[in-house]
């Protein structure tokens, strides 16, 4: 038997089948033939009112206060596009392209389903295109087609019989509207506002005629004309578009030549769910608007849907300050990787901790899949040290392919350090900017969620709760180490180890000393402390132990900022938000967020108190290189904080405009600094603020958030604070020479066996003790 594909005929023969053809079916409409042909075999038809509901998943939208779009929600990647948005020549392109009786047919082109039947199916010519108009590509488009027994021609049947309906349910201009909205362009792109978008950066209304002519070109081939992947390509196909163009007199023969000779440029800018502006941010958004639809349709008895609906989502988030907040991360944390590096060169943290690698590689994705598969834990060994090609993150290429071997790489990943930093407007508690990590795409962990320990960024609410028991700011306190017999003999020391001479408040909290804060918990009570740390804002549970006076306790950095914000703004707490409105896809507001009052926990003198205390900090203490680095000469105010062994560095700085908290350290704590020099707070913490605050400074539309000025306090408060931030001894001979313990005094004075020291290394500590006010 002959397949009539393989037949061969003469030319003539070819035109008179062709003529038989055509006036033996003159009269019938094609799909009319096939439909008798085939009935009852094409499938299940929408029906007309299903047709009339036609509806594209179209992803839901976040924007920032400032009009940018921060990204998309989807399973779908489109937006839909009015057609009036469509430049001309857009439309143009399509038609000279794909369909040039477009307006003439009724959506089947009886002459091109004739060329397919007789050139494409019973002479093989594969050159002689298409038959389906783009009525039929649209119902292709909106009802996929299925691999099945004659499937291709029962689809082209279906299809064909959509194709009429759709015809006369919709205009010309809406059909269009519709196909420009649907069809795919590769990547998982789909519609032309998303195409102009991903390869050009612009919006469809601002397409140019060449680039209009690169899309249209892509549809026929999506991937092998992918402008990125294959320009040769691409360039060849968008030449044959505006030859198309030319051809049908959209563009004259000139302006076509010309065109032509320009080279295929492109913007290429995909914005997935793990790239672009505020990855961390917009994942934090997705959980809390899948929780806030979920209770919307129940209460409503809706079926909005995020990831299909085409919500528009807008937020509080800035997308200039996130911009320079992302910056400030990445540059400071790429030159404080190298330092930690340089420290551990010779040996490693998992040398002296072999539990931390252990536990490490067990909890490593690789580790997990393997034994999933049921391999023994000797093979699992052997996989994880045989090198393979893996992506990883560094700091010279964000998303690079080295090879090496799983376990080395669990092994690179555990001594990188992370970081943290939320931005909040402490009048309202709008949330400006969020970090919650160096890389979306390789470590999803958000550390403005994660709750680690806080360190002395806590002594300003430790502080803030002897002011309000009547602690006076001038009191003086020895600095002296205590023991604490009901709670295992605490004791807490100082950073630097020195001990001597008195500290008033302002003077303690802004040298940071530990000796001072056990002595105010011992006067304020461990409760009180507490109760005052949650009316702040801080939610976490807080144990009952006196160590939460120098902030062994874990909080997230979102709630540390977060409490921060009442030593701003007066005494007021602040609910933070991220959300303003939710919009469908008509304009309609779902959910529109009002802030709520925010309520009076300080009295304002304490909050006024506590600023003061905190711009000494920056003035003269440890937050001083916000001074001698980094230049700033407006108002701040701020705190440093290091926990044990420097696993974790802080620093909260704020202005009467501005709350930042910045949080660093490694993702297990015995990854480490090995000094305090390098890693306290001051150094890991402070310079992304700085950094920040720097380019803040540096843009004219927001350097003046940082040129608001605290408000002058009243006379009886600076005579409250009239006093020297720190004293020695009375007697300067007896300081001098007395021979003063080194080791700590129980809370009832009683000294453990003192230990004299030399007469020089009390000369040194003297001198080096020595401080007053500057």
């Amino acid at each position: 038997m002959v397949n009539p594909s393989d037949a061969v005929l003469h030319p003539n023969q070819r035109v008179t089948l062709a003529l038989l053809m055509r006036k033996r079916f003159a009269g019938i409409p094609i799909v009319c033939l096939c439909a008798l042909l085939l009935h009852g075999c094409i499938g299940t038809i929408p029906s007309e009112d299903e047709l009339k509901k036609i509806k594209n998943h179209t992803a839901s939208e976040v924007y920032s206060a400032d009009g940018v779009l921060l990204g998309r929600y989807f399973i779908q990647h489109r937006t839909h596009v009015n057609l009036a948005s469509v430049p001309p020549f857009v439309i143009q392109a399509l038609i000279a392209t794909e369909d040039a009786r477009f307006y003439s047919h009724q959506g089947v082109d009886t002459r091109s389903l004739l060329r397919v039947l007789v050139k494409t199916i019973l002479l093989n010519d594969e050159r002689s295109g298409g038959g389906s108009t783009l009525s039929q590509q649209l119902a292709k488009n909106l009802y996929p087609r299925k691999k099945e027994f004659l499937g291709l021609l029962r689809s082209k049947i279906r299809e064909a019989v959509i194709a009429q309906r759709l015809e006369k349910l919709y205009t010309k201009e809406e059909l269009l509207e519709l196909y420009l909205n649907t069809v795919p362009f590769g990547e998982e792109v789909f519609g032309i506002g998303t195409a102009a978008e991903r390869y050009f950066g612009v919006k469809p209304a601002e397409l140019n005629v060449q680039q209009a002519a690169m899309l249209v070109g892509m549809l026929k081939a999506p991937s092998f004309y992918h402008p990125k992947n294959n320009p040769q390509q691409a360039l060849q196909r968008r030449n044959v578009v505006l030859s198309q163009m030319a051809k049908y007199g959209y563009l004259s023969p000139k302006e076509a030549d010309s065109i032509k000779a320009l080279p295929l440029e492109i913007r290429y800018t995909r914005l997935t769910h793990e790239t672009g502006l505020a990855p961390y941010f917009r994942e934090m958004l997705r959980l809390y608007l899948d929780s806030l639809l979920t209770a919307y349709n129940r209460q409503h008895t809706t079926h909005y849907n995020l990831y299909t609906d085409g919500l528009k989502i807008y937020t509080t988030l800035h997308a200039g300050m996130q911009r320079y907040a992302e910056k400030a991360v990445q540059e400071h944390l790429r030159r404080l990787q190298r330092k930690l590096d340089a420290q551990w060169s010779k040996e490693k943290p998992w040398d002296k901790y072999p539990n931390l690698l252990t536990e490490a590689v067990k909890n490593a994705p690789r580790y997990q899949q393997l034994k999933a598969r049921g391999l023994t834990h000797k093979e699992i060994e052997k996989t994880m040290a045989t090198p393979a090609e893996i992506r990883m993150f560094s700091w010279d290429n964000a998303d690079t392919v080295v090879r090496i071997s799983p376990l080395d790489s669990v092994k690179y990943a555990l001594m990188l350090l992370h970081c943290g930093l939320v931005a909040m407007e402490p009048r309202t508690g709008a949330v400006r900017a969020w970090v919650g990590g160096i890389n979306y795409a390789h470590f999803k962990y958000d550390h403005v969620l994660a709750r680690r320990q806080v360190g002395s960024t806590f002594k300003p609410v430790l502080y803030a709760t002897a002011l309000e028991h009547g602690v006076h700011p001038c009191d003086r306190f020895p600095n002296e180490r205590i023991v604490f017999p009901e709670y295992d003999n605490w004791s807490p020391k100082n950073a630097d180890d020195y001990y001597g001479g008195y500290y008033s408040m302002r003077g303690a909290l802004a040298y940071s000393v530990n000796t001072v804060s056990a002595q105010l918990i011992q006067q304020t009570g461990i409760r009180p402390v507490i109760a005052l740390a949650h009316k702040l804002g801080i939610r976490s549970t807080l144990p009952e132990v006196p160590a939460i006076a120098l902030g062994a306790v874990e909080i997230p950095l979102l709630e540390m900022t977060t409490a921060y914000c009442a030593f701003a703004n007066g005494g007021y707490r602040v609910v933070p938000y991220f959300l303003v409105r939710v919009e469908d896809n008509k304009g309609r507001v779902l959910f529109n967020y009002t802030p709520p009052v925010p309520q009076q926990v300080l009295q304002p003198a304490t909050a006024q108190l506590i600023t003061l205390f905190l711009e000494t900090v920056v003035d003269s203490g440890t937050a001083r290189a916000l001074r001698t680095q980094f230049g700033f000469h407006n108002d701040l105010a701020g705190k440093t904080g290091t926990t044990q062994n420097n696993s974790d560095g802080w620093f909260i700085g704020y202005n009467p405009a501005l709350v930042c908290g910045v949080w660093t350290g490694a993702q297990f704590p015995a990854v480490h600094f090995k000094s305090t020099a390098e890693g306290q707070g001051a150094k890991t913490a402070l310079p992304v603020w700085g950094r920040f605050a720097k380019l803040l400074q540096q843009d004219q539309q927001l350097s003046g958030l940082l040129k608001h000025t605290f408000p002058e306090p009243d006379a009886r408060l600076i005579a409250m604070t009239d006093c020297l931030l720190y004293q020695e001894y009375d007697n300067f001979w007896e300081r001098l020479f007395s021979r003063k313990p080194t080791k700590p005094k129980d809370k009832r004075g009683k000294t453990e066996a003192p230990a004299p020291s030399s007469f020089k290394e009390r000369v040194k500590k003297f001198f080096r003790g020595k401080k007053s006010e500057r």
